[in-house]
């Protein structure tokens, strides 16, 4: 069964939820702190992240920002504010659903079920195995490895990687690559392509110095290619 994260600073409401969960399955981890929350988020990768707004150290808010830098997870706020604000703030954070305490448990699980069986359906729709010579990226998780080491990367990273790879043999201009991987209203310029190409080239090549899979077009922009026999 799936594994869920509970990051709400109240102990009554994580042990309570823990047990609940436990009852119907679920594997379950939690923290009291938004810092550990996000340690145990990027260690653990948990399958979903029920995440309270008000935090110590780390608010919800700004993890929730962190995480959709780094992760796809399905994230559900907890809040005890009323405001329609906040809950519209969360949402355009990266929330995937966003609930009010006092809440039933009911009414969580559900939730949770309805997120997890779509995520389900977009695994098995749209999950890939791209394979180039000892790199290989597993779209459904979101996971890269060359040989058998995995290589850790942030969302912005795969995203750029998986882009490149896609179209590997073509030069892709910094604008295209802009477009394609931030999006149209990115407000940045194309020296973040650069900076993201050169964190790239610290993890998938061998030698990032001489780099052979993402080959600089000078005046043009980046190409991926195979590597040399």
């Amino acid at each position: 069964m799936p594994t869920i994260l509970l990051i709400e600073d109240d102990p009554t409401i994580n042990d309570t939820l823990r047990y609940n969960f436990e009852r119907e399955g679920y594997g379950t981890l939690a923290a009291e702190d938004g810092v550990v929350g996000l340690e145990l988020a990027r260690s653990a990768r948990p399958d979903l992240i029920i995440l309270d707004v008000v935090l110590p150290r780390l608010d919800g808010f700004s993890l929730c920002r962190t995480l959709r830098e780094e992760s796809d997870v399905p994230i559900i706020l907890l809040t005890g504010r009323q405001d329609e604000i906040d809950r519209i703030a969360g949402l355009e954070l990266g929330a995937d659903d966003y609930l009010t305490k006092p809440f039933s448990f009911g009414e969580l699980l559900a939730r949770v079920r309805a997120i997890l069986r779509r995520v389900d359906r977009q695994l098995l729709t749209n999950r890939e195995i791209l394979q180039v010579d000892a790199l290989r990226i597993d779209t459904g998780s979101r996971r890269v490895w060359r040989g058998d080491e995995e290589i850790s990367l942030a969302q912005k990273e795969y995203d750029l990687l998986l882009c490149l790879v896609r179209n590997r043999g073509i030069a892709l201009s910094r604008e295209l690559l802009l477009e394609r991987v931030w999006g149209y209203d990115f407000s940045g310029d194309s020296r973040t392509v650069d900076v993201h190409i050169r964190w790239l080239r610290q993890k998938i090549e061998l030698d990032p110095a001489r780099p052979v899979l993402l080959r600089t077009l000078r005046g043009v922009g980046y190409r991926f290619e195979s590597e040399p026999a």
